[in-house]
């Protein structure tokens, strides 16, 4: 028995390190026919290896994927890219189908004269069904910010107005207890209606001047005698409108929970910003819990504002802290974000 080459040695082991995978892996020859598959594909198939090799390759599929497949292949030709992406329902030997994400390359110099492409094909099932799991949940949440803001805000409007008639024929401490139960509730109400709105991903952004917009935010908050202090000129691309949530939220919660007197700074992080206060902080035991909803400090707080703050973030796809700011106090950290200069 003779040892093989050092090559077909070599070749050996990439086709057993490519038959290990959980992806399917292709290789097509110019005129379109399969000159590989690994273990994985003829698994997902349905069929041996043997029944594919020298086939041509969209005799497997549907029509509506070869012609997908045909036009991914016309654009990289007429582009510069040489790896196409998409995605399809992946047709079994027995006519069963499910999704699939496929990415391939074409392959040129002296490995393209016996090869025209290469390709890489992932079952992604599970992201889709737990695509249509967050769709059917969004859908839901969307139901219940409607039933929040008809249902619920509608008989407080009415609470409210009889409760003014009620102050003009009576003067009562008991009184001004239930307009502070209808303020909390109309806070809850808003709160709950931005979560709502804030849990759905951001799709459209535009460039913030942070120092300046720090400036404007802070003008539209009630701040007596706290301080801003702007220690950035960083420009980010965001949401403008849920980026001024954020900071309208984090400037009120600095004033609550520090102090009319409190100075906020707003300054940069890698990959990012942050707003930070000179108060008391937040104990490194609560540090896990300030984003859960509920969680609040003081009686008057709805306990939304932080948990709306991460929900943004993470609509932005950045990543949010709470840690020690150089004073002492709170500091919130935004990372991962779109930083422009």
């Amino acid at each position: 028995m003779t040892e093989g080459s050092p090559r077909d040695d070599e070749l050996r082991r990439y086709e057993r390190i490519l038959d290990s995978l959980d992806d399917a892996v292709y290789a097509v020859r110019p005129d379109g026919t399969i000159a590989y598959v690994n273990e994985r594909y003829a698994e997902m198939k349905g069929v041996s290896r043997e029944s594919l090799l020298g086939t041509e390759i969209y005799d497997w599929v549907s029509e509506d994927t070869a012609a997908k497949a045909r036009e991914a292949r016309r654009e990289m030709a007429s582009s510069d890219r040489d790896v196409g992406t998409i995605e399809y329902q992946f047709l079994t030997a027995d006519g069963e189908r499910f999704p699939v994400e496929m990415r391939f390359t074409r392959l040129t110099g002296e490995a393209g004269e016996e090869l025209n492409r290469v390709g890489v094909i992932r079952d992604i099932s599970g992201r889709k069904q737990r695509e249509e799991t967050l769709r059917r949940k969004n859908a839901r949440l969307e139901k219940f910010a409607s039933i929040v803001s008809h249902d619920l805000r509608n008989p407080l409007n009415v609470a409210q107005g009889q409760l003014e008639l009620a102050r003009e024929e009576h003067d009562s401490d008991h009184l001004d207890a239930v307009a502070r139960a209808h303020e909390r509730m109309a806070g809850l109400i808003d709160d709950l209606l931005t979560l709502a709105r804030d849990g759905e991903g951001v799709e459209v952004t535009e460039t913030v001047a942070l120092d300046e917009f720090a400036t404007a935010c802070w003008e539209g908050v009630e701040t007596g005698a706290a301080a801003l202090r702007v220690e950035t000129d960083r420009t980010i691309r965001a949401d403008r409108s849920r980026l001024r949530q954020i900071f309208e939220n984090l400037l009120r919660n600095s004033i609550e929970h520090a102090g009319e007197d409190v100075t906020v700074t707003v300054g940069d992080v890698d990959g990012g910003f942050f707003l930070a206060d000179d108060g008391p902080g937040v104990p490194e035991s609560d540090r896990t819990r300030v984003f859960e909803a509920g969680y609040s400090t003081t009686a008057e707080g709805t306990g939304l504002g932080l948990e709306i703050v991460e929900a943004i973030a993470t609509a932005h796809g950045w990543d949010v802290r709470v840690t020690d700011a150089q004073d002492g106090g709170a500091r919130f950290e935004f990372t991962g974000v779109d930083v422009l200069d």
